[in-house]
């Protein structure tokens, strides 16, 4: 028996070829790929699940977008209400089983009002994003592609527009021209595209000097089939996240330049035009300011927290 505490390495002249095996290792087994191949798309929609404050965010939305096209039709058929119908009778009345979100000034009932302006002010927020997506990934395409002294003049003309007050070229637009769904689409869109087109300009400007792109040009493809079909489609991450965070600024705008009484004109409300409408009253008749500004808040939160999980769903660093 070994009484010696200290045990004694062997030295390599004792060494056997045997001793050298993989312990509990079999060699067919570590090769079989132990996880399914996926695209990348789906992992990112499975990390995206994997999400729970996203996938409630998400939730949300939806809700609230079928709301603002179906709840104002369901309570007009079931009460006889419309949108502009006025009630002289009822005013000011609180939220009753007649009137869920209770009455305004002129005896209109708030709950289809209320989701009226949240689809006017949904109907802003995309269409603004759609179009800066549009203009941005064109734009910041055209610059990091070609860079150069394409790139210098571009950039420096998207970095003088910037400069300028967005919101006094925004007030200067809607008070010269006549104020409308459109007008304030185009105001919001003037200098919103702008970020988009930086943040494009990064990506191909990491992009372009990539393995896949040498090769598709070594094959002969043209810079507008290297711009669309490789360097974008690989830069699509990013724009989407950008698309999704834009879509509350351009709502929080619109309610900001309706609540100054530069948005939508009356009889149409947003949930802007509907707070700044019950800020006189807000101390007697509270439930008039409360639910739009609720639902404002909930549509941009809920816009917000989808956007940083999407962001993290896409970002290959956070991939397992």
């Amino acid at each position: 028996m070994d009484t010696n505490p200290m045990k004694v390495m062997p030295s390599p002249a004792d060494l056997r070829p045997e001793d050298f095996r993989k312990i509990g290792t079999d060699e067919k087994e570590a090769e079989v790929i132990q996880r399914e191949s996926i695209s990348a798309w789906r992992d990112a929609w499975q990390r995206l699940r994997e999400n729970k404050l996203a996938m409630t965010a998400l939730v949300i939305l939806i809700l609230v977008v079928l709301a603002a096209w179906i709840a104002p039709w369901l309570v007009g058929k079931i009460y006889g209400y419309n949108y502009y119908s006025n009630d002289l009778l009822n005013t000011n009345k609180g939220p009753s089983a007649a009137h869920w979100f209770g009455t305004d000034d002129l005896g209109r009932d708030m709950f289809i009002r209320t989701w009226m302006g949240a689809r006017i002010s949904l109907i802003v927020g995309l269409a603004a994003a759609c179009i800066d997506l549009l203009i941005g990934v064109i734009y910041g395409g055209i610059m990091g592609y070609f860079g150069g002294r394409v790139d210098e003049i571009m950039n420096k003309f998207s970095e003088i527009l910037y400069s300028i007050p967005y919101l006094l070229v925004t007030i200067l637009l809607l008070v010269v021209l006549e104020p409308s769904l459109g007008t304030i689409i185009l105001a919001l869109t003037i200098t919103g595209w702008i970020n988009m087109s930086w943040i494009v300009r990064g990506e191909i400007m990491q992009l372009k000097n990539r393995e896949f792109v040498l090769a598709s040009r070594s094959m002969g493809a043209g810079s507008g089939r290297l711009l669309f079909r490789h360097l974008l489609p690989n830069a699509v991450g990013p724009i989407i996240v950008t698309v999704t965070l834009s879509v509350p600024n351009a709502i929080f705008s619109e309610a900001f330049l309706s609540f100054l009484g530069l948005g939508v004109q009356a009889p149409i409300a947003s949930l802007g035009s509907m707070i700044n409408d019950a800020l006189t009253g807000w101390l007697y008749y509270p439930w008039r300011m409360l639910f739009p500004a609720i639902l404002i808040s909930l549509i941009m939160l809920a816009f917000n927290v989808f956007g940083d999980g999407l962001r993290d769903a896409l970002d290959p660093k956070l991939k397992k």
